[in-house]
């Protein structure tokens, strides 16, 4: 927000011509700075004559190794608002850049009908009172979901700092086995972007802090899941990184990356999927068909670990995602399918089980993603999404008597009619992948059915919450009566899908169903010291499961918070988000080649690539 005087805002006025300021803008960073430092109160000006403009500024750069400049996001090049009192008439006289810097004091630049409004002249602060019903309620909206991440991170920190969950209703640390056994702060490490992104910086300036001095692989204990240490630990450190340029996160992932390198010590480069950072032990889970690795956590490797070549330089990052890459493209698929396991010694394919759900996901995603990543680029990638995503649709895409339509899984040639709340990301992968399909309008029919049926396993429960797994039979369509599919435990995948959708139809259904689930979220869902899933959706009263997972606040409140936030803040075409919500800026200027391992050149004792078939 940038305040300037007006002619009648002068003198004693001055202090209450930017008191109307606090009173109407949403930017708390601005409200907070002018109170502490202007010591000005919340009351009723004598004058409203001000303008309110947007943030003045420029791009904010992330240097590479080469000490290239990379765009990031857009913030003020001061952190708190700039009284000015030079001439107005030398306000265009520097390159203005429209800030993404979120919670921004200006109003929405898009009319109700999401058409932007181009070249307008600056609100005058009577207008902004005039607002329409919609912008003002969206903007409550938003402030609710920033409220919400408040009250979660308020209470971690009081019960559970430096633990990797909370448990918000017993007000005690949570320590999931997929974090190893020790306090390794995944709860803080998930949350920093998002943090960042809505504004809260203190929070993340706290968050900051304890990663540069606690985040340290040699306070690991016990085994960690190779999957999630990378979405969550590597894709979190290096978002908070590239939106905030601490070269100190960028440092941190590169440490993490590199403790998890023993794991992919295999004869076909295939990961375990269960690491020890301390003994460098690994294995694999033994119900995993015949102690496979997992399709979609080997899957999922490529968009950190690409990233984090990108801006280290250090080619063993993606050379190590390429190796399954290249083993995934030259594999035989049965029917056109990627099976989920597959052996990381023999590199074979296990049990001929298909999953858009728990298993199979974000494999399907990152294919797709790691493209768009690339500027475009990356065409073996956008390949293989091309032709998995037909396959998928013949085996898995079924539609049900009352026309919902659902990825089943299949498993040994028949498909189980039951659908995964994880699968919900589906719709949104669907949408922002059909302008670059040939057949879009199929592509984005698609999105929209799969997106309505999630919110119908919502609609159809008493709480407005959908079950974990919700299944298709006769008068039981998008439920369960199953008792360990009746849990919600926090996820994000359909409101993932509602922000998509509505970034890319601009249908206002979207925002009013993620709304009606911040309310139930908020009746249900909130406990004295943060959030908790629930035991059974489908009773009036019922019993929290006393865990706020880590990605409720990496996941499901930043994705809610974006459904109500402008499009420019972190725009898709040049954002990606990893599988945990985690944003980088996409590479304009990064390519990838199958004959990468021949073209690998880096300086003994340096961190500078010379080649890789990389452009940078």
């Amino acid at each position: 927000m940038e305040l300037r005087r007006d002619a009648s805002c002068h003198g004693s006025l001055w202090k209450e011509c930017i008191a109307y300021a606090v009173t109407i803008s949403p930017e708390l960073e601005a409200q907070q700075w002018i109170r502490s430092t202007l010591a000005v109160p919340n009351y009723s000006p004598r004058s409203a004559s001000i303008t309110v403009n947007k943030v003045v500024a420029r791009d904010f750069l992330v240097h590479d190794h080469l000490d290239h400049q990379h765009p990031q996001i857009k913030k003020p090049r001061r952190p708190f608002p700039v009284l000015r009192t030079d001439n107005p008439q030398d306000e265009t006289s520097e390159n203005e850049i429209p800030s993404v810097d979120v919670k921004k004091a200006s109003l929405s630049e898009h009319s109700q009908t999401g058409e932007r409004n181009v070249g307008k002249r600056p609100l005058q602060a009577p207008s902004l009172l005039s607002q329409t019903a919609g912008e003002d309620e969206t903007r409550k909206r938003r402030q609710k979901v920033v409220q919400m991440m408040k009250h979660a991170w308020d209470g971690y920190v009081k019960y559970a700092w430096g633990a990797n969950e909370l448990r918000p209703v017993s007000k005690h640390a949570h320590n999931p086995s997929i974090f190893g056994k020790a306090k390794f702060g995944a709860t803080i490490v998930d949350a920093a972007d998002t943090l960042y992104v809505m504004g809260l910086r203190d929070e993340f300036n706290q968050a900051r802090d304890w990663i540069v001095e606690n985040l340290n692989v040699s306070r690991s204990e016990g085994d960690v899941s190779v999957f999630e240490f990378n979405i969550r630990y590597i894709g979190g450190l290096l978002s908070a990184y590239a939106l905030s340029g601490d070269k100190m996160l960028l440092t941190k992932a590169d440490e993490m990356a590199t403790a998890v390198l023993p794991a992919f010590d295999t004869p076909t480069g295939i990961p375990y999927a269960i690491l020890n950072l301390k003994t460098k032990t690994m294995k694999n889970y033994n119900w995993a068909s015949g102690a496979s690795s997992i399709l979609s956590e080997f899957g999922t490797l490529h968009l950190e670990w690409a990233y984090l070549t990108k801006m280290t330089g250090k080619p063993i990052f993606l050379e190590k995602v390429m190796r399954i890459r290249q083993h995934l493209y030259n594999i035989e698929k049965p029917k056109g399918l990627y099976p989920n396991y597959m052996s990381p010694e023999t590199g074979k394919w296990g049990q001929l089980h298909v999953s858009m759900g728990a298993l199979g996901d974000s494999f399907y995603e990152y294919l797709f993603k790691i493209w768009l990543w690339s500027g475009k680029t990356d065409s073996q990638a956008k390949e293989m999404y091309d032709k998995a995503m037909p396959a998928i649709e013949q085996h898995l895409l079924q539609k049900s008597k009352e026309g919902l339509i659902y990825f089943g899984n299949y498993l040994n040639n028949r498909v189980e009619h039951k659908m995964e709340h994880l699968a919900c990301f589906s719709g949104g992968l669907y949408a922002l992948s059909a302008p670059y399909a040939t057949n879009p309008e199929h592509y984005m029919t698609i999105a929209k059915g799969l997106t309505n049926t999630c919110h119908e396993s919502y609609s159809r429960t008493p709480l407005k919450l959908g079950p974990e797994s919700f299944r298709f039979l006769p008068g039981e369509e998008a439920q369960t009566k199953r008792k360990d599919e009746k849990v919600y435990l926090l996820r994000p995948e359909t409101f993932e899908s509602y922000f998509v959708l509505w970034r890319t139809t601009k249908d206002p259904k979207y925002r009013e169903w993620g709304w009606e689930a911040v309310q139930a979220l908020e009746t249900f869902c909130r406990a004295e010291a943060g959030y908790s899933g629930i035991k059974n959706v489908y009773e009036v009263n019922p019993m929290q499961d006393d865990v706020q997972q880590s990605y409720f606040l990496a996941e499901t409140l930043k994705y809610l918070f974006l459904l109500f936030s402008d499009d420019d803040v972190l725009p898709l075409d040049q954002w990606v988000f990893n599988t945990e919500a985690h944003p980088v800026p996409v590479c304009r200027d990064f390519t990838t080649s199958p004959s990468y391992s021949s073209s690998i050149g880096v300086e003994k004792n340096t961190t500078s690539a010379t080649t890789l078939d990389l452009v940078f």
